[in-house]
């Protein structure tokens, strides 16, 4: 799962005090699904009634460290010091089982909100009355394509993706701006990627390349001895290691953030992973207001600008880069109609098992990497 990522490690501190509640959202129905109309509350009147019910959220967000998405519960608590956000990451192919169970088990709910990687649950939770039919503030500014199309169940509220990432002061030639530099001999035994039948995200942007550069280019990849690991962080950390031999990875994301000695590129030479993140409330959630308070946290602009790209569409890219929607080598909503095809997903998961082995090693999130 993708990004879970590094760059939430990396965003601004200043994040945590730029969202005002002075703004309304659009009339009922302006951009709900057709059951919902869009929250016309102010985002303090719903921190008033979140005060009232608690106080408290619990979001179960996909990841592959455990203080991966600090940054969010951090900016939130400072917002509104009356709440507190509890958040559980893990790998979002764990989380959607377990909240299938609690389901299955006709158990209170342990959870508020999730939002998770595993875009395909969203459309089936809907369906079968998991998720709660609400529009929050901000929704009507989503882009259609990042939100159900008949009610307010589900919606995208973060753009992750995956970059070409090295360590300029271990490789100070390199310029991975296109996947076939991967190959180049000087770069045998060090490169680090996540294992792709370990992360569907991973594995997506395995098919794509292969797509565009079949199959002898994965026959040199593995020629060039690649450390394969678990998580998406972690080939972050160890690329940026100073001790550690290796140096460069397309399975990561650093985000917009200038990080020293690393730097990134998106590559020109086929198409790059970026996606949606889904979320929802739980319809039989313990905190609705504490769950409604923290969706339209979220979806303020000044949330998402400082995020990087964002799902509303009134939301400026980052400084350099066009949209998320008009960038090159990349297609935000491909991987939803991927995901959702899982007789193919798994197929390409157990081919790529074959080629490289079963994913090796402890849950990244208590690996100590």
């Amino acid at each position: 799962m993708r990004p879970v990522l590094a760059s939430p490690l990396l965003l601004s501190s200043a994040l945590a005090a730029c969202v005002d509640g002075a703004g309304k959202a659009g009339g009922a129905g302006s951009g709900a699904g057709a059951q919902s109309a869009v929250e016309s509350r102010t985002i303090d009147e719903i921190y008033k009634a979140a005060v009232a019910e608690g106080g408290q959220v619990v979001l179960w967000h996909g990841g592959d460290e455990v203080n991966q998405m600090d940054f969010i519960k951090d900016a939130f608590e400072k917002r509104f010091p009356e709440m507190k956000l509890n958040i559980t990451v893990d790998l979002s192919k764990y989380h959607d089982g377990r909240i299938d169970q609690q389901v299955a088990a006709k158990a209170p709910s342990q959870v508020d909100s999730v939002y998770l990687q595993t875009v395909h649950d969203f459309p089936r939770w809907a369906k079968e009355g998991v998720l709660l039919d609400y529009a929050p503030l901000g929704y009507d500014q989503i882009l259609p394509e990042f939100k159900d199309k008949s009610t307010a169940s589900w919606y995208a509220l973060e753009v992750l993706f995956w970059q070409n990432a090295w360590n300029t002061k271990k490789l100070p030639n390199a310029n991975f701006n296109n996947f076939d530099e991967f190959l180049k001999p000087e770069y045998k035994d060090k490169l680090v990627l996540t294992y792709p039948n370990d992360d569907d995200a991973v594995l997506f942007a395995f098919d794509l390349i292969l797509q565009k550069k079949g199959n002898a280019w994965l026959d040199k990849l593995l020629a060039q001895n690649p450390t394969w690991v678990r998580g998406t962080a972690t080939p972050f950390t160890l690329i940026a290691k100073e001790d550690s031999p290796l140096a460069a990875t397309f399975t990561t994301a650093v985000g917009f953030a200038n990080v020293t000695n690393i730097r990134t590129a998106f590559p020109n030479d086929a198409q790059f992973v970026s996606w949606g993140q889904r979320g929802g409330i739980l319809k039989n959630a313990p905190h609705p207001e504490g769950a409604k308070l923290l969706a339209a946290f979220m979806l303020t602009p000044e949330f998402q600008k400082e995020y990087g790209w964002s799902v509303r569409g009134d939301v400026p890219a980052p400084a350099g880069f066009p949209k998320i929607t008009e960038m090159q080598n990349t297609d935000v909503f491909a991987f939803n109609s991927w995901m959702e095809d899982r007789a193919r997903v798994e197929r390409l998961r157990f081919w790529y098992e074959d080629r490289i082995g079963t994913a090796q090693g402890v849950s990244p999130l208590v690996d100590n990497v």
